[in-house]
């Protein structure tokens, strides 16, 4: 047995000097073990040559069960000290498809009947464009980045302020005095590196509304002032782009989806004109209470990924207000009008 131990020794260790593969040095040594099994078989007690390769099968069997226990062991920690190994191609990924650690990462995402991977993948695919970075726009963008949109734009022409951090969570004590593009940016990348980040930090107009447009899926208009809710939505029905849109107030929330041309009205056919000055003030005169943008914006997101995997029923056609000081939510349906100057007949 000793000189069949010493040959399989010399076949692998041996082999390894010549530079023999890895591979071909095991099919060696199985081999050899192989022609040991057929001899202790096939020759009868006593025979000489069954006596020099150890004379006992059971001895042999014994030892290829060891081995092979041995080998598998080695197999699987191998394999473990694999995966702990950080995947340095992780970060950069083909469309479409998913590293490791995204799939476990979006693992609830994925057993979730309305989603599963198709849908996840939906999301990876997906632009979306969130219009500020204020109350809104921060838990939206957040929660996007956490679901794994694939590329999330957004524009904000303001910087993080003292009295911002009330409401927009996004941002940090320590990010006071910067874009809120970029202090954004960053809290996002934190989450999630898997996805990629536009900012823009220029004041949305006119002028570039179309071109930016055109580059996303998705719109969510987290303004607040009515002249850029108007403009957004004449761009957003122009390019056939669907619309999500919020709005706070003091203890109260709306939000809904236009999408005229597949249906429903768009945001002009149901607020025609702005409301005369004084009658809708802004936050930063009415007030506004800290989590509601989060409540809010959350929704708006939560909608975003409705509407990219088609998973339930979105808010196409609707308005949902939620009054936190009451707890009470109410949804109205919403039709077009005809002689809307933006969308004009798109009732379906």
């Amino acid at each position: 047995m000793l000189r069949i131990l010493f040959l399989a020794a010399m076949i692998w260790w041996g082999g390894r000097f010549l530079g023999l593969p890895k591979a071909l040095r095991g099919a060696l040594v199985v081999l050899l073990f192989a022609v040991v099994l057929v001899i202790q078989l096939t020759l009868a007690d006593g025979h000489g040559l069954r006596e020099a390769t150890g004379g006992s099968l059971a001895l042999w069997l014994l030892m290829g069960g060891i081995t092979l226990l041995a080998a598998g062991y080695g197999h699987i920690i191998a394999a473990l000290k694999a995966r702990a190994q950080p995947e340095e191609t992780s970060m950069v990924q083909k469309t479409g498809t998913f590293s490791e650690t995204e799939l476990n990462r979006y693992a609830r995402h994925i057993v979730l009947r309305e989603l599963g991977g198709p849908g996840q993948k939906k999301l990876k695919n997906a632009k979306v464009l969130v219009i500020g970075a204020g109350g809104l726009g921060a838990p939206a963008l957040q929660y996007l980045a956490a679901a794994g949109v694939g590329t999330i734009g957004v524009i904000d022409d303001d910087v993080v302020e003292n009295a911002n951090l009330q409401r927009q969570v996004i941002h940090r004590d320590q990010d006071i005095g910067m874009a809120k593009v970029f202090s954004a940016e960053q809290a996002m990348k934190a989450q999630n590196p898997f996805v990629t980040v536009r900012p823009y930090h220029r004041r949305l107009n006119a002028e570039n509304a179309e071109v930016l447009f055109a580059d996303f899926d998705l719109i969510l208009d987290g303004t607040d002032n009515f002249e850029t809710r108007y403009m957004v939505n004449r761009t957003a029905v122009a390019l056939g782009k669907p619309l999500i849109s919020g709005a706070l107030s003091q203890w109260e929330g709306q939000l809904s989806l236009f999408h005229p041309s597949v249906g429903g009205p768009c945001y002009q056919c149901i607020f025609p004109e702005a409301p005369a000055e004084g009658l809708a003030p802004s936050c930063s005169e009415a007030g506004v209470v800290g989590p509601l943008p989060g409540v809010i914006g959350s929704m708006m997101a939560l909608e975003a990924i409705k509407q990219i995997t088609g998973a339930g029923e979105g808010l196409r056609g609707a308005l949902l207000i939620y009054d936190g000081l009451y707890g009470e939510t109410r949804r109205i349906q919403l039709k077009s009008t005809p002689e809307c100057p933006v969308c004009g007949n798109n009732d379906i």
